[in-house]
């Protein structure tokens, strides 16, 4: 018999609060801190409840790395298999779910014998998104700042060594920003963005963003929005084109970047773009 899988909802009653020693398998919340640091994604598998005869009870915990690995057990056998199939579904939806399995009879498609029941918890960790910042201006600076607070995975890069240099300096101690001086090209060579990445394109004038977003539009990065008038970005779009940009390339772009809140100065303006940055995050 298959699970039936389903997204869970305020109705879902909360887990028993009896579990096995007050906390289970606790190197699991190590584990999967130390793999969220390395930018891993992973799924937790929890047991919430159990009726009669089964191989873990309520509390056991199982992680399922991004890579197949797998930590901890929350039963083993033709049950965890399903679990495995499971997760990777999980992490590609970015959703959790709750599973139900009946362990009576294998002839009927239960994944076990033991005779009991079992209700599973699978809920997706992924690393924070990164946010890589291009122009270290005032606006720049604003940026940095509002989505390091926010919890992205802040980077920022300047052509302009002694811009770039001057931020740095000016951040908190374990801000957790990397500041990268060079051109974009060097710099996009040592990191890897991918589709739940954005970018942040608030340089000084058009001629950068032509040079600059061929090259980052050329990684995976999912978003990326570009300062600067309608006006302006028409004539980068031109040019962009002319170089031999894709329009589905140029489709991740939003120009003018920010939500129209009336903002005027870098602060207000950042506040505009990390807004929309969210809105996208969690309402597209």
């Amino acid at each position: 018999m298959s699970p039936a899988s389903r997204v869970p909802d305020d109705r879902d009653p909360a887990p028993r609060p009896d579990l096995p020693g007050g906390s289970a398998d606790p190197h699991i919340l190590d584990n999967l801190r130390g793999l969220l640091s390395d930018g891993r994604s992973a799924v937790v598998a929890t047991v919430i409840a159990t009726t009669r005869s089964v191989p873990r009870h309520t509390g056991a915990k199982m992680l399922i790395v991004d890579d197949g690995r797998r930590i901890g057990s929350i039963g083993g056998g033709e049950m965890e298999s399903r679990v495995l199939e499971e997760a990777a579904d999980c992490l590609a939806d970015r959703s959790p779910r709750i599973l139900d399995y009946e362990l009576l009879d294998p002839s009927a498609g239960d994944p076990g014998v033991c005779g009991g029941e079992v209700t599973i918890y699978l809920e997706p960790h992924m690393p924070p998104p990164t946010l890589i910042v291009i122009g270290c201006g005032h606006v720049g600076r604003a940026v940095v700042s509002l989505a390091s607070w926010l919890g992205f995975n802040v980077i920022a890069n300047d052509d302009r060594i002694d811009v770039a240099r001057e931020l740095a300096d000016g951040l908190p101690a374990h801000s957790g920003v990397q500041v990268l001086p060079g051109t974009l090209a060097d710099v996009l060579g040592d990191l890897h963005l991918t589709d739940n990445d954005y970018g942040v394109v608030v340089t000084r004038n058009v001629e950068v963003d032509i040079q600059n977003l061929p090259h980052l539009l050329a990684t995976d990065v999912g978003r990326v929005g570009v300062m600067g008038s309608r006006r302006r970005w028409d004539t980068t779009k031109r040019s962009l084109l002319d170089a031999g940009v894709s329009e589905a390339d140029l489709e991740r772009v939003t120009s003018p970047i920010g939500m129209d809140i009336g903002a005027e100065t870098p602060e207000e303006i950042a506040v505009s773009i990390l807004a929309q940055v969210v809105d996208h995050r969690r309402v597209s």
